[in-house]
């Protein structure tokens, strides 16, 4: 489908005999159809370096293999359905015409409830950290074992990835920032080849695990009972880390929302619930982690200046990058 064709469907198409008239959300990989009770999430029919929807059957695979790692701990998502066109006529699930698209179909929920949203307004409670930490480790502490071995050459490779934005964090915010780069390449090579026996000890110990991947409050929607969603399904090696890895991406989120306190909570009430930092060499492997998953934010944020629509976009991207880059020297201090 193309985006004309999404925006039909939106407004035109029928979902259980009834019109859809949802409103459109993008991201780079996806469109997201909010409906009144539904949401219907399409796979942009792209190919990047990390991720191959070019093809229906591939939409289809990644789909069905979205619903079912999802479903691991997310009771939102429903199942996966097809979009039939027939003639100028748009439907999900049973109809008739040619079968041009797939679709996850998940239960809407209430945007106000999303948590970056929360955060943005301090609307977080200590409480609600508390339930999360407690969701969060129960996921993990079931999570499937992963044995794959650490490659050193390739974990300095993803983190000096960062070299690309240089020039970006240079002519936006001068060379105080473009340093902190360069000087966090150094630091994460030497920081690796020094714990790179820990990271190895901690995999046969059973501590990496194919968890969610992509854990931010972004992904989150704060009920009695906390939701979690939108794990990467694309690529299994995303996925598929240290279990404090994926801890340190939460904390460092909080943190850049200026909620220390709330990443120190959550950090706690975790380990009581899941004991895996077991000594000082895992606490220093949590603050690298966390420097790292800023860095992954700061070179998406890096990257998203030159694609804004407008200036005040571009400034938002801006704003976050500088946010990241901080972050990383804060770490790394």
């Amino acid at each position: 489908m193309v985006e004309s064709e999404v925006t039909m469907l939106a407004e035109e198409g029928r979902f259980l005999g009834h019109r859809i008239k949802g409103h459109i959300e993008e991201t780079h990989i996806s469109w997201v159809i909010l409906s009144k009770g539904n949401v219907f999430k399409i796979k942009k029919p792209v190919k990047l370096s990390f991720l191959d929807f070019s093809t229906l059957a591939k939409r289809k695979r990644y789909c069905i293999r979205e619903l079912s790692l999802n479903q691991r701990f997310s009771p939102i998502y429903l199942d996966v359905l097809p979009v039939q066109k027939d003639g100028e006529k748009w439907t999900i699930g049973q109809g008739s015409g040619s079968i041009v698209e797939y679709v996850v179909r998940m239960k809407r929920m209430i945007s106000a409830r999303r948590m970056d949203k929360l955060l943005q307004t301090k609307k977080v409670s200590s409480n609600d950290i508390l339930l999360l930490a407690k969701v969060v480790s129960s996921f993990h502490s079931g999570s499937e074992v992963i044995m794959a071995p650490f490659l050193l050459a390739k974990a300095k490779s993803m983190f000096n990835d960062i070299r690309s934005i240089i020039r970006v964090a240079n002519d936006h915010l001068g060379d105080e920032y473009s340093e902190i780069i360069k000087k966090s390449i150094k630091w994460s090579n030497t920081f690796l080849s020094k714990h790179a026996d820990r990271i190895r000890e901690r995999i046969a110990l059973g501590f990496k695990r194919d968890v969610h991947g992509d854990l931010h409050s972004g992904n989150i929607f704060l009920y009695k009972q906390p939701i979690l969603y939108d794990c990467i399904e694309f690529n299994d090696s995303y996925r598929r880390m240290d279990v404090i890895n994926e801890v340190a991406f939460f904390c460092m989120d909080l943190e850049a929302y200026r909620e220390g306190r709330l990443a120190r909570l959550f950090q706690r009430e975790y380990q009581r619930h899941f004991d895996c930092f077991q000594n000082n060499a895992d606490r220093r492997l949590f603050t690298y982690y966390k420097c790292y998953r800023a860095n992954v934010r700061a070179k998406v944020h890096a990257l998203s200046i030159g694609q804004a629509h407008d200036a005040e976009n571009s400034q938002l991207h801006i704003n976050a990058l500088r946010t990241y880059l901080r972050l990383m020297r804060r770490y790394m201090k």
